[in-house]
Formats: structure tokens, C-alpha cells, sequence
């Protein structure tokens, strides 16, 4: 029994840590923008490093990106941080996902046009 003990006790925090750890990290290790909505992909993933972006655009507020609205009003101060994009802005009907598609431009690339700033065409994000 203690030995049994004495192993599942470390593994048990170690998979503990493993997973918070994992979580405390995700953002920071993002590289491309994907979904998992996106079952048919038409172009590789956009690039996109989530902490050296924000860091340069100056983005503190989460929901900017990671909003959250009800009945069509923008909820204040409450992100979307730990879910899809697609759970608000997808339709599951959609093999490519063309809502999704329209939803991540407009938010990404419409920033950038509207910054002045960043990549705005189809070349410049979906790098081969």
C-alpha cells in the first residue's frame, strides 16, 4: 500500500502541474490562429504570435479581441478567453466555416487596416 502510495502521490502533482501548467501557458506558446471548427482548411493557419503581437500592439484588454456579448450588447469587462471562437461564431452546417472566416478578418484584419498597421492580405497571414 505505501508503495503504491509513495508513486501515485508524485504523479498525481506532477499531472497537477502538468496541466496548469499547460493552461498558464497556452496563450503564450499560440503561433497561429486556428480553430477547431476549421475541419477543411483552404489556407495554411495564420501566423500569429499572441504575446509578441500584443506586446507590440500595446493590447492590455483581453476583450479586445476576446469579447463577449449579450442580446447584441458587449458585456463589460468579461472575456471569452477560455473558448473557440467558433462557439459564438461558427455554424457547425459549414464544412469551411465561411461565418468563422468572415468573423476572424474582420476582426484581425479590420484592426490592422484601421491601425494602419500589420498585415492586411491574404499572403501576408496565411504564410506557406
Amino acid at each position: 500500500m505505501r508503495k503504491c502510495f509513495r508513486f501515485f502521490l508524485p504523479a498525481a502533482i506532477l499531472a497537477i502541474l502538468m496541466v496548469i501548467g499547460g493552461v498558464a501557458v497556452a496563450q503564450e506558446d499560440m503561433t497561429v490562429v486556428n480553430d477547431s471548427a476549421f475541419k477543411n482548411h483552404i489556407r495554411p493557419d495564420a501566423v500569429f504570435n499572441h504575446e509578441a503581437h500584443n506586446e507590440a500592439a500595446g493590447i492590455d484588454d483581453c476583450g479586445v479581441c476576446h469579447h463577449v456579448y449579450e442580446d447584441g450588447v458587449l458585456v463589460k469587462d468579461e472575456t471569452s478567453e477560455d473558448s473557440e471562437c467558433s462557439e459564438c461564431h461558427g455554424d457547425p452546417g459549414d464544412s469551411r466555416n465561411l461565418g468563422l472566416v468572415v468573423k476572424f478578418h474582420e476582426r484581425c484584419k479590420g484592426c490592422h487596416e484601421q491601425e494602419g498597421k500589420g498585415p492586411v492580405t491574404c499572403s501576408q497571414c496565411h504564410v506557406k
